[in-house]
């Protein structure tokens, strides 16, 4: 079991990195994270959502992602709590007080799956969460040292010298963690480094020294990690924009965005400069199109959209002649009104939208989850791609759909002057001829980048770093 001195330490590219380099040695390897908090979500073959880190984990590991990959999911929803997810489906509501008592129900649903993972595998890496020294969660846990008891996982520790205060993480950690709880930690490794590594040895081995615990490696920073989907939002928050040549795509950073993965593949085209657009600022007016990204929590967004001067922003952008498009909560907010007669996102309510697509959403309880393929119609073009979401949306706009699916289905809705448009379907983006066809539409130039061929090489690549620079060796001799 990988767990971590913290959030963002990197345990999830450590446990794909891993997860690739056990399965090209042969071994059949399967991840596992008991309990994940995470907007960022993939559709699983078995018709149900599991993190993304999880699903970047399955590819790393050559598997199909499925349920029993990430049993339990959070979807934080603000001050509404969060949406728990049980085996990819939902399960209920809770605010984070009220999480403690759901637990020990949870559990055995954990266990279950993870016995399954097991009997199919040569080996099962698993992916703790947070940081394993929260000991004010420690009672009922599922995620952490609870469930290394439960499952008897020996655990290494990821500690993320690129914060700072990498030795004071690791030596912490064992300094509040109960005895019994210290005991299942075998070694830890030391993530993130930059520049001489030497000058380190003495901070490894006074690691060592004051815990016990092995040291299994000193990992450099993995520059290509930014071409792999995010686990979560909290790296948005912290990025600046490095401008480039191209056409300028603009996307507004909500509180609750999700699924923001869709953006991954824009992001790498030299032809398009992606900007993600702090709260604080201005939508760029030298925009072509504004893209409004999925939410789990369409309604509050809106409201974080407004309280920006977005919308604002937007009318401008149209009067300019610019473009928008809205994915899934985003092409919610484009309608006339967002209605939720069963408080599927906190009260029962009603938001007015944005009014630039003639449609109108009720949130539903039932969730749509399932792979898509088909054409896209403006574009001419075939696309891949999932739907993810509550909510069915009908109006006028609608009798011009983005997409037919195979088998004879419509989403999403255009303006009559096809400068407003969207669509439930993610992952549009990561389809090369459709993302082609796109960039065309908007006047950007689409360059020869084979997007879901260069994540698997960049997992290759990853995969080969961690085999210089951890002893894997001896977490094959560590695993039980």
């Amino acid at each position: 079991m990988i767990q971590g001195t913290g959030s963002d330490v990197g345990k999830s590219l450590v446990v794909a990195g891993l997860a690739r380099a056990f399965v090209n040695r042969g071994l059949r390897v399967a991840p596992f994270k008991p309990q994940n908090m995470s907007n960022n979500a993939a559709v699983t073959e078995d018709g149900g959502e599991i993190g993304r880190a999880q699903a970047l984990q399955a590819r790393a590991a050559r598997l199909a992602p499925s349920v029993d990959m990430n049993p339990v999911l959070l979807k934080p929803q603000g001050a509404n709590g969060s949406q728990v997810i049980l085996r990819g489906a939902i399960a209920g509501q809770a605010k984070a007080r009220d999480y403690q008592d759901w637990k020990p129900r949870l559990k055995p649903a954990v266990m279950e799956s993870f016995a399954r993972l097991k009997a199919q595998s040569d080996l099962v890496i698993v992916e703790g969460a947070g940081s394993a020294a929260e000991i004010n969660l420690r009672a009922n846990d599922i995620a952490n040292m609870g469930f290394a008891r439960e499952a008897n996982a020996p655990v290494v520790l990821v500690g993320d010298i690129d914060r700072g205060g990498v030795i004071a993480q690791l030596v912490g950690c064992k300094a509040v963690l109960d005895a019994e709880d210290a005991a299942m930690i075998e070694g830890f490794i030391v993530n993130k480094f930059r520049g001489d590594a030497s000058l380190f040895d003495e901070g490894m081995h006074f690691i060592a020294q004051r815990t016990g615990w092995r040291a299994l490696g000193l990992v450099p920073y993995f520059d290509a990690a930014s071409r792999l989907p995010a686990e979560d939002a909290f790296g948005l928050r912290a990025q600046r924009n490095a401008r480039k040549q191209g056409v300028v795509v603009a996307v507004p950073l909500l509180p609750h965005i999700a699924n923001f993965d869709d953006l991954d593949p824009l992001k790498a085209e030299p032809g398009v400069d992606l900007r993600l657009v702090q709260p604080g600022e201005l939508l760029p007016a030298d925009a072509a199109l504004v893209i409004l990204p999925g939410s789990k929590a369409t309604m509050a967004d809106l409201a974080a959209l407004r309280r920006e001067g977005w919308d604002i922003d937007l009318r401008a952008h149209v009067r300019r002649g610019g473009r928008v498009f809205g994915i899934c909560g985003g092409y919610q907010m484009l309608g006339r009104a967002i209605r939720d007669p069963q408080g599927m996102e906190g009260d029962v309510g009603r938001a007015e939208g944005l009014g630039l697509l003639d449609v109108d959403t009720t949130l539903t309880d039932k969730k749509t989850l399932t792979r898509v393929t088909g054409r896209a119609l403006p574009f001419d073009a075939p696309f891949h791609g999932y739907e993810m979401h509550v909510g069915e949306t009908s109006g006028p706009d609608c009798a011009r759909p983005l997409f037919r699916f195979e088998g004879g289905r419509a989403d999403g809705a255009f303006s009559h002057d096809g400068r407003i448009m969207g669509a439930y379907v993610h992952g549009l983006f990561a389809d090369d001829a459709m993302r082609a066809a796109f960039l065309n539409f908007i006047g950007a130039e689409a360059s020869a980048l084979r997007f879901e061929t260069s994540i698997d090489e960049t997992l290759d690549a990853l995969a080969t770093h961690c085999e210089t620079h951890i002893d894997i060796d001896a977490l094959l001799e560590i695993a039980r």
